[in-house]
């Protein structure tokens, strides 16, 4: 899984950092009162729903469903073993998770499934990609009858796809999702430190929040759709244009 930044990346940074020292301004200040809704909070009239899927390496899985449309946040996290209070290093019997936390009015359940097979190999044996473990392996885990429902259809349907092989993932019951440590959340975006200076240097807790910060870390990682890496793109673009090192929202 390839970390570094692409053509279009460097040659932002490039022109950001000229920019901003022909109008004189530190591209290291941090104006996070400046960035509109860095946080969403629940709300009565947007009710959020969550759901946890383990694909892989947290750091790719995460930005794998931070630039669909509806989805609010994600977070990196451990979850489907015994183990109480799991760390990177020390995780026991878990698999690398995350947790989609996004807007049912906007998207489904059944479009983060889509994500979720799409997005990692469901018949790779012990491990996905380079990734060799056991904290590697294929899982969704359900919240209700409904969501065990469908996740157990979309199953069915991705074995149907080819009988060669056997899709290795398992289906439960989420028990407990353990938040990740704070160096694991946004991993992919902060490979980019010209994108965080963009968005103005949010504080961690900020950061791990944020709706922009999610999409923006889909983006670092070339998962988003090309409409969407192309409108991500255009406003950073306009943003440099107009020598103001922050980016409000996409």
């Amino acid at each position: 899984m390839a970390l570094l930044s692409s053509k279009r990346l460097r040659s932002f940074a490039v022109l950001f950092l000229c920019i901003s020292l022909l109008l004189d301004k530190a591209v290291s200040i941090r104006i996070s009162n400046q960035i509109s809704d860095p946080v969403v909070v629940d709300s009565p009239d947007r009710p959020l729903k969550s759901a946890v899927f383990s694909l892989g390496s947290f750091w790719r899985s995460e930005a794998a469903f931070g630039c669909i449309n509806g989805v609010v946040r994600t977070t990196a996290g451990y979850s489907g073993g015994t183990k109480t209070n799991p760390e990177y290093r020390k995780l026991g019997d878990h698999a690398e998770s995350v947790q989609v936390e996004y807007d049912p009015r906007i998207v489904g359940y059944r479009q983060l499934l889509d994500v979720f097979w799409s997005s990692h190999d469901s018949r790779q044996v012990f491990g996905q990609g380079p990734d060799v473990g056991n904290q590697y392996r294929s899982l969704i885990f359900t919240n209700s009858t409904e969501e065990l429902r469908l996740a157990t259809i979309s199953k069915e349907r991705e074995q149907l796809k080819s009988r060669s092989s056997i899709v290795t993932t398992q289906i439960q019951q989420l028990a407990t999702f353990y938040r990740a440590e704070p160096d694991h959340q946004k991993f992919e975006l902060k490979q980019h430190p010209f994108l965080l200076q963009l968005i103005g240097n949010m504080a961690e807790e900020e950061l791990e929040r944020s709706a922009l910060a999610t999409k923006l870390n889909g983006y670092a990682a070339e998962l988003c759709p090309p409409r969407v890496q192309k409108q991500i793109d255009s406003r950073v673009n306009e943003i440099i244009r107009k020598g103001w090192p922050v980016l409000k929202d996409i």
